[in-house]
């Protein structure tokens, strides 16, 4: 059995449990993302991906890769090789029959770039954790 605590202390970003279902999680979170300003750019079906490439059963886990087009030109202005950490993840996951979404802390990650980019990740941060907040919520 998961410490679902421990999972939810996440040092490099977010995380919260959710009433909601896995997929309806998935539709709710890729909602709130856009009315935060992000689209989704990619969303990478961990499981299937395990079961066809290795044929492995793995549990529901998505990943939403997230993107703020302002933010994202802020952050390749300022920091040209910025995109090897854009875009900004999102996790949907399914542990122990419960829904956990949880999100990057751009202040984590921004802040090994060198650049001066810690106006832009909080509020980067201030938008994905409202997300969260609103899925906890749920």
């Amino acid at each position: 059995m998961i410490d679902m605590n421990s999972l939810l202390s996440v040092p490099f970003g977010k995380a919260v449990e959710t009433a909601l279902p896995f997929g309806r999680a998935i539709d709710t979170a890729k909602a709130l993302l856009k009315e935060e300003g992000f689209g989704v750019l990619c969303d990478i079906d961990v499981a299937a991906t395990m079961k066809e490439k290795i044929d492995v059963e793995f549990r529901p886990y998505r990943i939403l890769g997230a993107c703020n087009p302002h933010f994202a030109l802020q952050s390749l202005t300022a920091q040209p090789q910025l995109g090897l950490l854009l875009p900004c993840n999102v996790v949907v996951q399914e542990l122990d029959g419960k829904t956990v979404v949880s999100a990057v802390d751009a202040n984590v990650m921004l802040s090994i770039t060198g650049a001066d980019l810690h106006d832009l990740a909080t509020e980067v941060n201030t938008r994905l954790f409202r997300v969260l907040e609103k899925m906890a919520a749920n």
